[in-house]
């Protein structure tokens, strides 16, 4: 058994989010990585592919998720299921919205059009 707290060392902040680290290879995570994503009101994390599913349940605030041209809105009390290779934005709306997140290890991101992988650190 292991239990895993955020760390600073393992949070990232970027202009369209903060994602906290919480399960991963890095923490002895062998098969799923988890973390906690923050939104501020209408920011819009990026256009982009991610290589693996991806589940994500918001616990607070809204989220417009566009995937490959549909749009949902999410809240808590639901979760979103992200097929591998989809493009998606997701944006939240009507106030600061998070939610944890789980995929499994060894996930990358892509922006369409481009083959290159961006790792993500907030998963390792």
């Amino acid at each position: 058994m292991r239990v895993v707290s955020e760390t600073e060392q393992r949070s990232t902040v970027t202009a369209s989010g903060s994602m906290f680290a919480l399960a991963g290879p890095s923490q002895g995570s062998t098969e799923v990585s988890t973390w906690r994503v923050a939104l501020e009101e209408a920011v819009s994390g990026p256009v982009h592919i991610i290589d693996r599913e991806q589940v994500w349940m918001p616990f607070a605030g809204t989220l417009e998720v566009e995937v490959d041209g549909r749009t949902e809105h999410v809240k808590a009390g639901q979760a979103l299921i992200l097929s591998a290779g989809s493009v998606r934005q997701i944006t939240a709306i009507g106030g600061r919205a998070e939610a944890l997140v789980a995929m499994t290890v060894g996930g990358s991101a892509m922006m369409p059009g481009s083959e290159d992988k961006i790792p993500l650190p907030w998963a390792a």
